[in-house]
């Protein structure tokens, strides 16, 4: 009798413990409720759109530019490198494609907050105004301007004026490859492509077509080019060009025109509402 109660202990000892051990729950690898979302990598691709559609020029500061920004760039400063090439004999095409190098086709921040489309550094003959931006050092100092239009001006007297650049008046004005190479064997660029640069932005949007302009000579399209990235001047019946006079304003001629002010803007691709005098702006009806 004793043993059998002794049994009967033992079980229900047993039992006890058997039942007051806690679950052990295992999950299996990738078994899991947990739903993965889209994973994306980046991949060094290249654009199924056009070529020219965007490109990164890197100016005093990386800046990402369309081909429709860079035409925009070139109607909207075409007439002051023109005039300049007039007045100081700098190929108005070598104007404008350091304009566009320079200043990411005006979109970069040293042209969007200081109007320096040139990259031009502060040296000791400044006494104006000046932004601080890492370029080739930190925190290199350049020229701040009131506008756009002085530093055009800038940038003709410096290459007029300084005697480092003398040599290039000695060279054909229509002839933009030994000006582009000229530049950098003068000093104006660190960068050793920087004629290459030049050249290829004069070709691929045709700004020797306003040499041309300034030279009296027609200018022919070589259609092996893209037609396309071109500024191309056409006008057509439906087409005036009006000549910016002293006094005048983007306000009052749109007023002469009935044209709204906007509506000029977007015609002639203007980035906001300063012209200066000769510049030529389309009056489209």
């Amino acid at each position: 009798m004793y043993k059998k109660i002794v049994l009967v202990v033992a079980i229900l000892t047993l039992v006890g413990c058997s039942s007051s051990k806690s679950p052990i729950v295992t999950t299996k690898a990738g078994n899991s409720n947990y739903k993965k979302g889209n994973v994306h990598t980046s991949k060094n691709t290249t654009s199924t759109g056009k070529k020219t559609d965007k490109e990164v020029i890197q100016s005093t500061s990386r800046t990402v530019v369309t081909s429709d920004g860079i035409n925009g760039y070139v109607i909207h400063y075409k007439d002051i490198a023109m005039n300049n090439m007039k007045k100081y004999g700098i190929p108005a095409s070598i104007i404008l494609a350091q304009g566009i190098l320079e200043s990411g086709a005006g979109q970069s921040t040293l042209a969007l907050t200081a109007n320096n489309h040139f990259g031009i550094k502060c040296y000791k003959d400044w006494a104006g105004e000046t932004i601080n931006q890492d370029d080739d050092a930190l925190q290199e100092c350049f020229r701040k301007y009131k506008n756009p239009q002085e530093s055009y001006q800038d940038h003709a007297d410096i290459i007029s004026k300084r005697t480092r650049y003398a040599s290039l008046f000695s060279l054909p004005k229509g002839d933009y490859k030994a000006w582009a190479r000229g530049l950098k064997k003068a000093g104006y660029a660190t960068d050793p492509n920087y004629p290459e640069k030049l050249i290829n932005y004069i070709e691929r949007y045709h700004l020797d077509q306003f040499d041309n302009l300034v030279l009296g000579k027609d200018y022919v399209l070589d259609k092996s080019q893209n037609a396309n990235a071109a500024t191309k001047v056409v006008l057509n019946d439906k087409t005036n060009q009006y000549e910016v006079q002293k006094g005048d304003t983007l306000y009052s001629i749109s007023k002469k025109y009935n044209i709204p002010v906007e509506e000029l803007k977007k015609q002639n691709n203007l980035f906001d509402n300063a012209i200066s005098v000769g510049q030529t702006i389309l009056i489209k009806k």
